[in-house]
Order: structure tokens, then sequence, then C-alpha cells
């Protein structure tokens, strides 16, 4: 497993990121509950042992860079930083960078330097040559002051001597560079201790007075060098061909070069990603900004930090040449227990690859950018993060916090006095209705339901009946004008894309959409597509086909096609083919007609509308781990074919549980419903499509008193559903105790509708 690679990390919760990196063995269960619980936060207590004056800890907010692989090996890179879309930004360009291996970086010998002032010098030619023919005698008395160092292969390594000219006397100085391996710790108590000691010795060699005795900030004997190489086939994007976007980052980065107003802007781009690496290691950023800009002003004039151009093969390189001095041992690290969680992540194995690491992390936050810039701007690329700084700040609760968001994308003002005026009208509101509430005020949502199936997944998929009812949670969708081009925008999951012309460079989100707009004759045309996700992605609850069939919906209310149920159903169908594969069809048959329903595929499919006389009170739990429909439909498939008599008799007695379990449903006997259930799953694990997950959070339900619990959708991850008359709060708080998320749905008394025509 690619430890760098969580794909969907963004649009997870945060518990369940913090779970899968716990997966990928990067965090222990301490750990884990350490970060879930919060407690591995500073606290004043700790704070006031630190420094003087304490009265309070400012948290920041720690987030995690993917796909990063340097040297050939792969990181989660711990950051802590308030701006958004520096994680995102490196972790995009992370993610680029993994089609010609990722980073390559080398740095020189990590060596720290301390400086020794002497004035008053009798003879400072004469005084000079002594200190160099003494060099000897002055490194090994500061060795003898850290012999635990030397033992470690490092110590004080060489001198040299520097004559100046002091500016408000006109006297002569000499500086002594004392220089210094500090192996992992970042060494500047370590080097200003060895200053002090060998102040005497220098005196009585050079007959002056030795002033300052202290390390520099300067680390330019401790060099990172990073370099990285983007085919122009992963440039392209935002209606730019690769070849556009390489030659403007490079025609950027030759303003910087030559420009310091631009350089200094430039660079601090760089350090954004560097800092934040440098916080959450406990390393002091101060000294590495203070490097950098003083590095990059080493020529007599303030200069770019990196270098871009086009290789002999055209493709974009670049490179970071940057003094980066850091540790890995230290007070900080065993003081900050979030300090410690963050090494143990990273998993380094020295400093030295820490700064390896920090190098490749500057570089990467420099490519987004500029490629940012030189596209579509800097600013349109933080829309949807902007709108949730700005739904922070004016008090978002967090049971709306992400309908304030979509609502402010939808405004265009993009405005504190706007939030709060959103939050305003939403508080008005019933709380459960809060997910729904995006329909307020906002004309023209088109809507795709989401669904749990109660019984008969992956059976349905060979000719057995499925039962499934909507969950009160719904993908939202509109279209507006463009001036050119498709644009992509989910505000929930900080999505803005460009629709690739090519089809060949499509995500794969993309493809359906694509595909949508082939069908019904709009490739050509431009717009904006604005989804507004309520249905969590990739956990069993027909996401994907209430993506198709909202966006066909809009798409159809903008551009007036005139489609009719049948229809948008039949082309979401064709959606769910490219997503899954061989799917069944009844996650776009929910997503369009949204009631329950005893569902069965065929030509035409069986699609029989369900009367429910009273409520039903279910709890889904998400994993944590993502659902891999088309992975799992694959597993199936490849295990009837082996067993073909073994999964006809599973998949007959799901038919006839799913046949039962719909009598039990609309008689509202919850009782034989749930055993219906458990024995369901059952035959489910037996096809090896849970997890240890899910059967966690099936136990954990059932002990709590929910009467039945199974899986739901296409399983290996996802969510399990568990129906729980009058327990559903006490399920929810034993799930999160554990660790899970979890929610309470209850699907509404229905009517009998009749077969859908």
């Amino acid at each position: 497993m690619d430890k760098s690679r969580i794909p969907g990390f963004y649009k997870l919760s945060l518990t369940e990121r913090i779970q899968a990196v716990q997966q990928r063995a990067l965090l222990g269960k301490d750990e884990m509950r350490q970060l879930t619980s919060g407690s591995h936060t500073l606290s004043p207590e700790a704070a006031d042992k630190m420094i003087e004056n304490v009265i309070g800890v400012l948290g920041i907010p720690m987030g995690v860079g993917l796909n990063f692989v340097v040297n050939e090996k792969p990181y989660l890179v711990p950051m802590a930083v308030e701006e958004p879309s520096i994680v995102a930004a490196i972790s995009s360009a992370a993610k680029l960078a993994l089609s010609t291996g990722g980073f390559h970086v080398q740095s020189t010998e990590q060596l720290l330097i301390g400086q020794i002032q002497i004035v008053d010098v009798p003879h400072p030619a004469k005084a000079r040559t002594q200190l160099q023919q003494r060099r000897s005698e002055i490194i090994n008395l500061a060795n003898s002051l850290h012999p635990n160092m030397v033992a470690r292969g490092g110590g004080a390594k060489d001198i040299e001597v520097h004559l100046h000219q002091s500016p408000s006397t006109g006297k002569n100085m000499l500086v002594v560079h004392l220089l210094v391996d500090t192996c992992d710790a970042m060494g500047a108590n370590l080097v200003n201790t060895m200053c002090e000691g060998v102040a005497s010795l220098v005196e009585s060699i050079t007959g002056g007075k030795v002033f300052l005795r202290i390390l520099s900030n300067l680390t330019d004997r401790a060099l990172v060098i990073a370099r990285v190489t983007y085919p122009v086939a992963v440039l392209a994007g935002k209606g730019f061909s690769g070849e556009q976007v390489r030659d403007g980052i490079i025609l950027a980065n030759d303003l910087a070069l030559v420009d310091p107003y631009r350089a200094t802007t430039h660079n601090k781009g760089i350090m954004n990603g560097i800092d934040a690496v440098a916080l959450a290691t406990g390393n002091d950023w101060r000294a590495i900004e203070a490097a950098a800009h003083a590095y990059a002003a080493r020529n007599g004039r303030y200069s770019s930090l990196t270098k871009w151009y086009r290789d002999e093969h055209g493709n974009l390189a670049g490179e970071l040449e940057i003094p980066m001095k850091v540790g890995t041992v230290g007070g900080p690290l065993q003081s900050n227990r979030s300090v410690m969680i963050n090494h143990r992540m990273l998993a380094v194995e020295s400093a030295r690859e820490l700064a390896e690491l920090m190098g490749a992390v500057g570089l990467a936050q420099n490519f987004s950018a500029l490629r940012a810039l030189v596209t579509s701007g800097i600013q349109s690329g933080h829309m949807t993060l902007h709108a949730r700084s700005v739904a922070m700040a004016a008090g978002a609760p967090d049971n709306m916090f992400d309908t304030v968001v979509d609502r402010l994308i939808e405004s265009g003002e993009i405005k504190i006095w706007k939030a709060r005026e959103i939050v305003d009208t939403l508080q008005q509101q019933p709380v459960a209705d809060v997910p729904a509430a995006l329909d307020a005020g906002v004309e023209a949502l088109a809507t795709g339901h989401g669904k749990v199936i109660l019984l008969g997944e992956h059976a349905v998929v060979y000719g057995s009946h499925a039962l499934a009812v909507p969950v009160p949670l719904a993908i939202q969708a509109k279209i507006a004008d463009n001036d050119e081009g498709i644009d992509i925008i989910i505000p929930r999951w900080g999505a803005e894309q460009r629709l690739h012309r090519k089809p060949e460079q499509r995500h794969s989100f993309e493809k359906p959409i694509a595909l949508i707009l082939e069908q019904l004759e709009l490739l050509d045309e431009a717009m904006k597509i604005e989804i507004f996700p309520n249905v969590p992605r990739a956990v069993g609850l027909g996401s994907s086909a209430a993506v198709a069939v909202a966006i066909t919906r809009a798409l159809d209310q903008h551009f007036r096609l005139g489609l009719n149920d049948e229809q948008i159903n039949a082309l979401a169908f064709e959606c769910e083919k490219v997503a899954h594969g061989t799917p069944s069809g009844i996650d776009n048959t929910m997503a369009t007609y949204g009631y329950p329903m005893l569902y069965r595929k065929g030509e035409p499919a069986l699609m029989e509308a369900l009367h429910i006389g009273t409520e039903l009170p279910l709890v889904i739990g998400f994993s944590g781990v993502e659902s891999l429909t088309a992975k799992m439909v694959a597993r199936v498939a490849a295990a009837h074919a082996k067993h073909p008599a073994i999964y006809r008799r599973m998949f007959h007695g799901i038919d006839g549980l799913v046949l039962e379990a719909k009598n039990a449903l609309q008689s509202g006997d919850w009782q034989q419903l749930g055993e219906l259930m458990n024995v369901n799953q059952g035959l489910l694990n037996a096809m090896q499509i849970s997890c240890w997950e899910i059967e966690e959070m099936i136990q954990i339900a059932r002990q709590h008193g929910a009467l039945g619990a199974k899986v739901t959708g296409g399983g290996g991850g996802g969510a399990c559903i568990a129906l729980c008359p009058q327990r559903q709060q006490e399920v929810i708080e034993a799930l999160s105790a554990a660790g899970y998320q979890a929610m309470a749905v209850s699907v509404p008394i229905t009517q009998a509708q009749g077969e859908p025509k």
C-alpha cells in the first residue's frame, strides 16, 4: 500500500480521516484516540512551563499533505497552517509529480554555524593565521563540551575565520565560524554552549576580546536541493494546454528571478508549505524563514529561490535550493503531544531526511501557486475555500456549516454579513430540516435522492429482489451560464474543475458528467455546474447515481429539454455503468423516484412502490473506509463464476428474505424486519463483502438495542444500517464512543404510489 495516497481524503469526516491514517499503520491506537478526543492539544498548564506570562493556548488547524513520494519513499506530511488551500495545493502538486516518480532531493552535510566575534585585536592578520594554525585545538575543546554528540558522529568539524570592518568605529574585527554537525538536533543551544566554551582560548590566541558568542541562522552549510519534473500532459486544465501552462510558469518564475517585489511574494509562497511542516514538527520556523530570505539575497539582490525551465524532452522541470537545518529530537518533541504524533506519522529516520522532505514540500507549493496564477488566477481556485473561511468567521454552527457554504457560493456574495444572514434564516427552521434547507430561498435546484438498501444488495445484480428506501439526504445541482468552458463546482468537497476537452485527460468524477452532456448534446455549451451533496460519497448510499440524476434534472431545467423521469433514470443508469461496471439499476432508480421500493432488474424492471404506515427508525454508521462498489461487484462475480451452485443458493435465499421483509416493512413488524436483516448480513459476510469496521459497528449496534444491523450498498467499507426503534440515540452514542460517525434517519410514512411510468 502506498501510504501517501488516500483517495477522497478531503471528502471524509474528521474522524474518518484519522481512521484512514491509523489504518496505514502511521498512528497507534493511543494517538488515534488523542486526535479523536482532542487530548493531544497543548494544555495551558503545559504551555505555562514553556514560555513566560502564559494566559492561554492558540489553536491552529493541522492537516495532512498527501501523495508525496520523495527519493522513492512515500510520506503523509503533517502541516499546521491557518491559510486555506495550502494543504490541498501541495497534495495536488505531489499527485501530479507521481507520473515521474515524485520528488528527487539531495542535501549537503547538515552543519550549523556558531559565530564568535573578536574585537580590539592588535594584529588582525596575524591573529587570523594563528587561529587557523590552532584549528584542531579549538575543535577539540569544543567537542569536549559535548562528548555524546561526538559519539553519535557529530560535533565540531571545522572553523573559518572572517575579517570585517566595523561601520561605526572603522576598526577591524575577526569572526570565527565554528562549523558543527548537530546530528538530529536543531542544535541552537548546543552550538551556543560550544561558542561560550572556546571563547577564552580564542581570546588567548588573538590577544583580543570576545564579544558575541552565538549561532547563525543563515544555515547555508545545510542546503537542500529539491527537483521535480511535470510532463506537459498532466499540466493541462481549465481551458489551457499543457504547453501553455508550462511556458506560463517559466515566465512567471523569470519575473521572480529579476524583480525583488515579485520574488518576495514568490518565496513567501514557498515558505507557506515549509513553515507549516516546521510548525507541525516542532521546528523553529522563524529561523528557517530568516535563512531562506537571507539566502535569496546572497548575490546582493533578493531573488527567487526556485528555477523553472523546459527540459530537453519538453517537460516542465523545477528546482529549489534552500538552506534547511531542522531537528527531530529535542524539547518541543517531548513536551508537545501533537508534535510527537506528527513525527510518528512522518516516520523519518533522521533530521536530514526531514529537511529533504520539507524542500520537496516547498517546491510543490511553489508549483501550485504558479500554476494557479498562470491559468485561472489565484482567486478562482480559492472560492470554495474562501467561502468555508467566511462561514467559520460568521460562526456557522456545525450542523449547518456545509449548507451555509453552499448558499454563499450560490449567492455570489462571499461575505461575512451574507453568511450571518444565511445562518439567521436557517436557524428559524427546525434542526432536522437543515440538510434540506438549501432549497429555502434558492431557486431551481434539481434533486437526486440518496438511499439505503434494507436487504438484497449484490443478489439483485443476478435477478433477485431488493428492498430499498430513500433517506432524507439528497444531492442537488444547478446550472448557470458561463463565459466559456464547462466548470464543475462542488463547494462541500472544495472541488473546482474545468471539464477537460480530451476524454483521456478527464478525472474519474468527470467521466459520468461528460457522458450526460454528450448524450444530451450539450458538450459544446458554456456552463457552470454547481453540485450540493448532502449524501456522503463512496459509502453505499447511492451518491454517484444521485449526482447523475441531479445534474440531468438541472440541465433539463436550464436548457428546457423536456425530459421525463424514465429518460432521466435511463441516463443515470448509463452513468452507473461508467462508475461501477455492472450495476443492478437500483441506485439510479431510487435516485430518480425517491420512495420505498421493491426492485428487480429486467426488461422492464420491477419497481413496486411500497406503503409504510409507520416511520422507519434507522441509524447509519460510517466505517471511515471508502466503499469500492465496482471492486466488490467484481469480487462477487468472480466467486459466482467459480462456485455457481453455492452462490445461486445464496442469491435465492436472499430473494426469499427480501420478499418476507417487504411484508414486515409494510406491516410495521420491526422485530421480524430486524431478524431478516441480520440473516441477510450473515450471507453478505459469507460473500466477503464486509470488513472488520462494518462488523464492529454491527456488533455495537446490536449490543445497544438495534433489532437488526447490516452493511448497506456495495460493501468493502462504506456504511452499515441499524434498525433502532426507541434506541437511535443510544446506538449513535455507542458508535461515536468507538470512534465512528453515525446519524439517525427516519424514513417517513408513505402512501402507495403505484409503479412508475
